[in-house]
């Protein structure tokens, strides 16, 4: 086992860590009924929510200013480690699907690239210069929002990517579960989840992973309902690429305007399958080209269109 001052100082840090910290009431865990482990799992589980509830007025301010900047046409980056950079990827890879947004637009960035997310890549979490090298590729502007995802709130990968993404000026979010983080301090945002110590010892895609994902989950979604991607809560961007998604087209066209199924084909259609476009012919009854200048001239919010349209 190494013993060398770096690994003991490591070893003391992480001691220090609510995410890291051993409950002894579990140390016989293993000799419990499979039910009763469950039971002891979800009791865990259920106090997560609460965990984010209490940080709700940071994690709205933290959108609002990446709304703002995606809004003057910059990216939300997410960048992490482990399980907290797969929770970014994932979370950046719903979007095309479910906002109709370019992959470049939401990017999830993970230590040691692509491969990482199935394959364990020795060191690349502990590296800040390959931090910058991946935010480097992107061309980060000051347009751009990073959001470091880090457990520990230590990683540096996680940090490295917030210092570097702030030295460009980009807007940045640190996203962590335990109070007092180094990610946090670096961060124009710092959302700090404390959800406490996990049922095994610091597996933190437990606890701390369903938080990572509740806050992602937020930070991406309300931002795009503040871009303009829904019409209230219906998914008027989404893209349909297979039989699921056309047929949910065709349900979010009936649910948005109450139209007949004719209708919705004939509009769904003249509008080459874009759920807004045809929301807007139908409500409004203008044609398919003015629908399209009047998207593009509401910023692709469909309400502010409808309001031009019959205004």
């Amino acid at each position: 086992m190494d013993s060398s001052p770096r690994h003991r100082d490591l070893r003391a840090e992480l001691e220090t860590l609510t995410t890291e910290a051993f409950r002894p009431e579990l140390a016989e865990i293993d000799q419990l009924q499979t039910l009763e482990i469950a039971k002891i799992m979800n009791g865990g589980d259920a106090t997560v929510p609460a965990a984010v509830a209490a940080r709700l007025p940071q994690i709205a301010a933290a959108i609002d200013d990446i709304a703002q900047r995606m809004a003057r046409g910059g990216r939300l980056v997410y960048a992490g480690a482990g399980t907290a950079g797969r929770l970014g990827v994932l979370d950046a890879s719903e979007c095309p699907p479910t906002f109709n947004t370019d992959p470049s637009q939401v990017v999830g960035l993970i230590a040691g690239g692509p491969g990482a997310m199935v394959t364990s890549v020795e060191g690349a979490e502990d590296s800040r210069e390959l931090a910058a090298a991946d935010l480097d590729a992107l061309n980060l502007t000051d347009r751009d929002a990073v959001v470091g995802i880090s457990a520990s709130g230590r990683t540096p990968y996680a940090v490295g990517a917030v210092e570097h993404a702030r030295a460009r000026g980009a807007l940045t979010i640190g996203l962590s579960c335990n109070a007092g983080s180094a990610l946090a301090a670096a961060a124009d945002h710092g959302l700090e989840i404390v959800v406490g110590p996990e049922l095994l010892t610091g597996s933190t895609r437990l606890k701390a992973g369903t938080a990572q994902k509740l806050v992602l989950n937020m930070l991406s979604t309300i931002t795009m309902i503040r871009l303009g991607k829904t019409y209230g809560n219906l998914m008027v961007d989404v893209r349909a690429s297979n039989d699921k998604l056309r047929a949910r087209s065709r349900r979010i066209v009936a649910l948005a305007t109450g139209a007949t199924d004719e209708e919705i084909e004939r509009a769904l259609a003249a509008a080459d399958g874009e759920v807004k476009n045809a929301i807007l012919t139908i409500l409004s009854g203008v044609d398919g080209p003015s629908a399209t200048r009047l998207l593009a001239e509401s910023g692709g919010h469909l309400r502010t269109a409808l309001e031009k349209a019959t205004g």
